[in-house]
């Protein structure tokens, strides 16, 4: 498996691993799977923002994807950043998602990061809960039935891990 960043050639391939969790899961809250174009549109925005996105590819096949983006955007949560990991459906449990998350932990902690957040949809979401887990990340939230999918209510688990410094000190 080679991780690397995404290109504009890799869209096909997160795409259609996005379309397939937006359509059966409860892990993205989304509803109608977007279309190539508006995911470009996504992946240029974390691009050019500063910020990682990242495809596990293997066999020339996009078999996974991850990126993180600034947690919110008023100033206060600059030193903040989000992660999103999206493992094709017959490559779970295969150690894609844990290789995306510990390489863009790496690189927002490189870029000055201080803490990373995860926000897991639904609180039965066991596989991305047990690899934040296993990464360091501890929960510190949990929002009940805050979202409604495939007619049923979901709820939202927060994590969050630390990186290097933390808030042990104050960024330069």
């Amino acid at each position: 498996m080679n991780l690397r960043d995404a290109t504009p050639a890799d869209l096909p391939g997160i795409t259609a691993i996005y379309a397939h969790h937006v359509r059966t899961g409860t892990g993205t809250f989304e509803e109608t799977p977007p279309s190539e174009a508006e995911m470009a549109q996504r992946l240029e925005k974390v691009q050019k923002g500063g910020c990682a996105w990242l495809v596990a590819e293997q066999d020339g096949s996009v078999v996974g994807y991850g990126y993180f983006a600034p947690f919110r955007d008023r100033s206060a949560y600059r030193f903040t950043a989000e992660d999103s990991i999206y493992v094709r459906d017959d490559q779970r449990g295969m150690g894609v998602g844990k290789a995306l998350v510990q390489a863009l932990l790496a690189r927002a902690e490189a870029l000055g990061f201080r803490q990373m957040i995860a926000v897991i949809g639904d609180s039965e979401n066991v596989g991305s809960i047990g690899l934040h887990a296993a990464l360091g990340f501890r929960q510190v939230g949990l929002m009940r039935a805050v979202g409604l999918k495939f007619g049923q209510w979901v709820d939202v688990v927060t994590m969050q891990r630390a990186l290097g410094e933390g808030d042990r000190s104050l960024p330069d």
